[in-house]
């Protein structure tokens, strides 16, 4: 390297140290300024509201907005919320329950939205998931709702059904699947661990590459890894975080059928999320048994100019040949179209039930 180069790179690092100096005052300060809140709370017998979602969505948004790069928003976010996360930490440390074990798609989700700092509690089932939080042994659970290859997760829809839990948040997850293993090469593989639903999601890529492969599906993709890591001739098909944590090799990258297979999650709590200015609203209903009866059903929000952004229908548990309807709005319910709509929709459902408002995902 030239003396001149030298000097000249020289200087620019010399730059990053001052940056880097002002940076850690400023980090500290924005931590002793979230640390007054928390003490500012507590004296108004508020201590236990440390995590406000709708406020998290404005900083990030905002700051999006302000973003002149070349940082993309997507790394301006994943940056500011790791230090939102480590602010809340100082205040009080949340708790996270999600479908383990460690290393699934639903981690990465939960670390997406609570950062790095937030206290991880993976579970066996989604029933546990939700239980963890129910008993106040987690103060949060994240888990999936839908992918938009597979469509519903009906075992989440059932339990929103009876949960006293308010979804207070989402998160939505880009899903790409990779084929880890510690085979040599694909033609030593004889067998395919992943759950059902990754295994649907890649399953034209395996009819092509891997034929003769066993297809065995187990509780997570992260159990799937497990296997793998432990079997010379086996593959797991999962994610980035299992290829991480059980140190398996990428056989094959980015398998899935769908170049843009997306899952989306809810955050899942004990309060409500307030307006945020960007929010969604899901609620559960049904309808009597007749013609017309589900248009009858969704005027309410034509009427009030809401917009419907899903509908899926469920078998109604309790009768036979019955179905209730999950619907997500947009806007919060507080919100006077929306309230408008609720409110006259009570009045025409047989069941309603709103599980929650929240602010919609921050990319």
């Amino acid at each position: 390297m030239s003396e001149e180069l030298r000097k000249a790179i020289g200087g620019v690092r010399d730059e990053i140290d001052a940056i880097d100096n002002e940076l850690l005052a400023l980090l500290n300060r924005r931590a002793s300024c979230a640390q007054r809140i928390g003490e500012i709370k507590a004296q108004h017998g508020e201590a236990g509201f440390v995590y406000r979602p709708e406020r998290e969505a404005q900083i990030l948004r905002r700051l999006q907005e302000l973003n002149p790069g070349p940082l993309g928003n997507d790394n301006v976010s994943w940056l500011f919320r790791q230090v939102m996360s480590l602010c809340l930490s100082l205040e009080q440390p949340l708790s996270v329950a999600f479908l383990g074990p460690l290393g699934t798609f639903s981690e990465s989700a939960a670390v997406r939205h609570f950062g790095h700092a937030a206290r991880l509690l993976p579970q066996v089932s989604i029933d546990d998931v939700f239980r963890e939080v129910e008993a106040n042994h987690a103060d949060f659970a994240v888990v999936p709702i839908e992918n938009s290859t597979e469509g519903a997760i009906g075992r989440t829809l059932d339990l929103l059904l009876t949960t006293p839990l308010k979804i207070c948040g989402e998160v939505v997850l880009r899903i790409h699947q990779h084929l880890l293993s510690n085979a040599p090469s694909l033609g030593e593989v004889r067998r395919v661990y992943s759950h059902a639903q990754s295994l649907a999601q890649c399953h034209e890529w395996l009819n092509r590459s891997l034929p003769g492969a066993q297809r065995i599906p187990v509780g997570s993709n992260a159990q799937a890894a497990q296997q793998a890591a432990a079997e010379p001739d086996a593959a797991a098909i999962a994610g980035d975080a299992a290829a991480e944590r059980y140190g398996l090799p990428k056989l094959a990258a980015s398998i899935e059928d769908e170049p843009n297979n997306t899952t989306r999650f809810v955050v899942l709590g004990r309060h409500e999320a307030g307006i945020s200015g960007r929010d969604k609203t899901s609620l559960v209903m049904s309808a009597p048994n007749r013609t017309g009866a589900l248009s009858y059903l969704l005027a309410p929000f034509t009427d009030s100019g809401v917009s419907m952004t899903r509908l899926e229908s469920r078998p109604a548990r309790h009768t036979l040949w019955e179905y209730v309807f999950f619907v997500d709005i947009d806007g919060h319910r507080d919100e006077p179209a929306v309230q408008a709509a609720l409110e006259e929709l009570s009045r025409r459902a047989a069941y309603l039930k709103t599980l929650g408002s929240y602010p919609a995902a921050v990319f």
